[in-house]
């Protein structure tokens, strides 16, 4: 029984296309350089109350050869105040980058915050978004 050779193509580009597919997220970022490696550069808060707990951590690993040092973090603004490891972060280690949004003005918000390292891709920049709303005040 012959089979016909379009789908010897098909099934040769579907097993192509499936390895190429199982990289993961911290694989590609190492082919691209990436020695500093968050899970996430950009978070989204959605809707948050007045005055509520504008708090993230950016969750990070060291994907380098080597230990890697953040010199410092700065924010866009003085509403944004972050917080990081001061000790070398050791290659296949982890860490977190807690910002901190003061939520006390009402509206929306997007804000930036950039990290400086020894890291091969520093900087980093990192980003909160959302929209503080007012707390309902209505009687029940």
């Amino acid at each position: 029984m012959r089979v016909p050779l379009i789908s010897v193509i098909a099934a040769i580009s579907l097993a192509i296309l499936s390895t190429g597919c199982t990289n993961t997220p911290e694989e590609k970022a190492k082919e691209h350089g990436q020695e500093i490696w968050f899970e996430e550069y950009l978070h989204d808060y959605g809707q948050i109350e007045e005055d509520g707990d504008g708090t993230w951590a950016f969750s990070f690993k060291n994907l380098g050869e080597e230990a890697i040092v953040i010199n410092r973090v700065r924010s866009t603004c003085g509403c944004t105040v972050p917080d990081w490891p001061h000790q070398p972060i050791e290659p296949g280690a982890a860490g977190k980058i807690t910002v901190k949004y003061n939520t006390a003005t009402t509206g929306t918000f997007l804000k930036s915050v950039i990290v400086y390292s020894t890291a091969a891709n520093s900087p980093v920049k990192l980003q909160i978004k959302g929209k503080v709303v007012p707390v309902n005040t209505e009687a029940e």
